[in-house]
């Protein structure tokens, strides 16, 4: 069945959600592909506060950086298996031979400084224990709103929060953290909400009304 572009009322000529053969509204990035919908209708933009979680989407959002996230989505199995579920104490203990057994994996991203930096972070995120935990640290960015974006051109690719949190992990001992990848991830975990105004996941997070 065809899928129609449906315009919101003036005066923001630009806000447009695609009308999906089930009468739902997405962004054109999640209206096509049925991995990227489903990613979008039951996981994109809800709250991740369980450390594992969090450490995982750190993670993917670093394989990501260069490619597009369907990409990571399709591999994102494969990661699980290769980083063991991304347990951030077990990957805190690989040693440079996981770092040859990952690169010869081809089920996942084959980039070695992608690969050591995962095992890194996980050690970064072992040592945040100490100070509340990676948890805590990543969530006391939550700025004090949220933007409410009409078109996809309304939202932004980094924000003063993404560039204090990139800053902040990197002293942390964190890499492939930069601002643009943290405002992708802030966006992902619900910490803000950038779903479009007209699309039916806005405001289903439960962390802004």
């Amino acid at each position: 069945m065809s899928e129609a572009i449906v315009e919101a009322s003036e005066p923001s000529p630009l806000s447009t959600v695609v009308i999906g053969e089930d009468g739902l509204g997405r962004p054109v990035w999640a209206s096509t592909d049925s991995l990227l919908r489903d990613y979008y209708d039951t996981e994109w933009g809800m709250p991740v506060r369980d450390e594992q979680g969090l450490f995982e989407r750190i993670s993917l959002e670093g394989f990501q950086a260069g490619l597009s996230w369907a990409t990571i989505l399709r591999k994102r199995p494969a990661f699980r298996e290769a980083f063991a579920q991304f347990d951030p104490e077990v990957v805190a203990a690989f040693t440079e031979d996981d770092v040859e057994r990952l690169m010869l994996n081809e089920g996942i991203i084959r980039n070695r400084a992608k690969i050591r930096a995962t095992i890194r972070n996980a050690q970064a995120t072992l040592a945040l224990r100490e100070e509340g935990g990676l948890v805590e640290f990543v969530w006391s960015f939550q700025p004090e709103s949220t933007p409410a974006p009409r078109s996809l051109a309304e939202i932004p690719s980094s924000s003063p929060e993404s560039i204090a949190l990139s800053k902040a992990l990197r002293k942390k001992g964190f890499s492939f953290v930069g601002p643009t990848t943290m405002f992708a991830l802030m966006e992902a975990v619900g910490i803000i909400d950038t779903h479009l105004v007209d699309s039916h996941r806005r405001g289903t997070s439960g962390v802004w009304a």
